[in-house]
């Protein structure tokens, strides 16, 4: 199925009806567009012009790497959820030794039963799960949702809902819930050496900000720089809730 297409019309208030006719297509075409289908490129460059977004949001994987950049980074996304699900569940799927996340609530990722069950296996696997959610009665979590102007009460339900759909995980052996009361820049979701990082933007939910893919390259590269953050985090933070 695609996902970045679908949320793309939901977004743009726009029915597989409308794109049907915008582009002169049967409307069984466009439901085998959203069923997964990649359509040629003259009816993906027509559907970006309509949906005013760049071809690759909607299909990643059409895009070819850009060699130029470093070999640390696998993909740049331009908003979250234009990352495929498959990465997702690629990333915590290949976890052999650790899967970590540091986030204020990751309410998209605790909604998803089936990343939920993944990163239990795992978990059951031996792998060490840490997760890092903000502590939704600080002054940060507040700030945080005024910044991305939704109310400064929203991000600290978010996180309480978060709490409830991650108790499948609870009490899994080596996997810790942490609270932080920290300023984000990134929200950080490692699993061994890939990490994707959901970059924060003022003024935008982080599910519109954009993600960086990258995959440690040694001592080298930024992903170091990435875990330190996470460890200074983790060790501040408080273990209740």
């Amino acid at each position: 199925m695609s996902e970045n297409l679908r949320y793309a019309l939901i977004k743009a208030r726009l029915r597989p009806i409308d794109v049907a006719s915008a582009l002169a297509v049967d409307p069984k075409t466009v439901d085998r567009w959203l069923k997964g289908r990649i359509p040629y490129p003259r009816h993906r460059w027509a559907i970006a012009d309509l949906l005013q977004l760049d071809e690759g949001e909607l299909w990643p994987e059409t895009v070819p790497r850009r060699q130029h950049l470093s070999n640390e980074i696998l993909a740049v996304y331009s908003h979250r959820w234009a990352v495929p699900h498959a990465t997702w569940q690629a990333l915590f799927e290949n976890a052999t030794e650790e899967i970590g996340i540091l986030a204020y609530s990751s309410l998209f990722l605790a909604e998803d039963t089936g990343l939920l069950h993944t990163i239990a296996d795992r978990a059951r696997n031996g792998v060490r799960v840490r997760i890092l959610l903000g502590d939704p009665e600080s002054e940060e979590v507040a700030t945080r949702g005024t910044d991305e102007r939704i109310g400064s009460d929203t991000i600290s339900a978010k996180i309480r809902n978060a709490i409830t759909l991650f108790q499948p995980l609870r009490g899994l052996p080596g996997t810790e819930f942490r609270f932080h009361r920290t300023v984000l820049y990134n929200s950080l979701y490692r699993a061994d050496d890939e990490l994707l990082i959901n970059t924060h933007v003022y003024g935008t939910p982080a599910s519109d900000a954009p993600v960086v893919h990258l995959r440690a390259n040694g001592d080298q590269g930024s992903f170091p720089m990435y875990m330190t953050s996470f460890e200074r985090t983790w060790e501040t933070a408080n273990p209740g809730t």
